[in-house]
């Protein structure tokens, strides 16, 4: 195809008859490279946003996990400490049992209860600190 005079001079005609400085097939290019980079700019735009949902999502699931971790880490310690607590009672209960035993052993005075009455007492006390240290270890599961 023959090029015409303006043609030549770099000038054209579009389908409305209007002039144009570019070629109709490189304009035509131009507007479909453009059509295709607002699609491209939209789709990242898309995605840009289902990221942040995303991370959004994530920093949330992080801080629950966080605060699960330190809940742990207290009911460890109580547990500890629970433990701990139970130890010295059990020292105590062991120290009032041969406190207990070492007056058994001396003569009954008239004025004092029996024997068997304070062996009955020191029973009842350990029974309850035992009975205390269980329901507070129920507690902590």
């Amino acid at each position: 195809m023959a090029k015409t005079p303006l043609a030549e001079a770099g000038f054209y005609f579009d389908e409305l008859n209007k002039l144009r400085v570019l070629e109709p097939d490189v304009s035509q290019k131009t507007l479909e490279l453009k059509e295709e980079c607002k699609e491209f700019v939209d789709k990242i735009g898309q995605f840009q946003e289902k990221v942040g949902g995303l991370i959004e999502l994530v920093d949330e699931l992080a801080k629950e996990a966080e605060t699960e971790k330190m809940k742990a880490i207290g009911a460890r310690n109580l547990l500890k400490s629970v433990a701990k607590q139970r130890e010295a009672q059990q020292q105590q209960l062991q120290a009032l049992i041969a406190e207990k035993k070492m007056q058994l052993e001396r003569p009954v005075n008239q004025g004092r209860k029996s024997a068997s009455l304070q062996l009955m007492e020191l029973i009842c006390r350990g029974s309850c600190l035992w009975s205390e240290v269980s329901m507070t270890r129920a507690q902590l599961q």
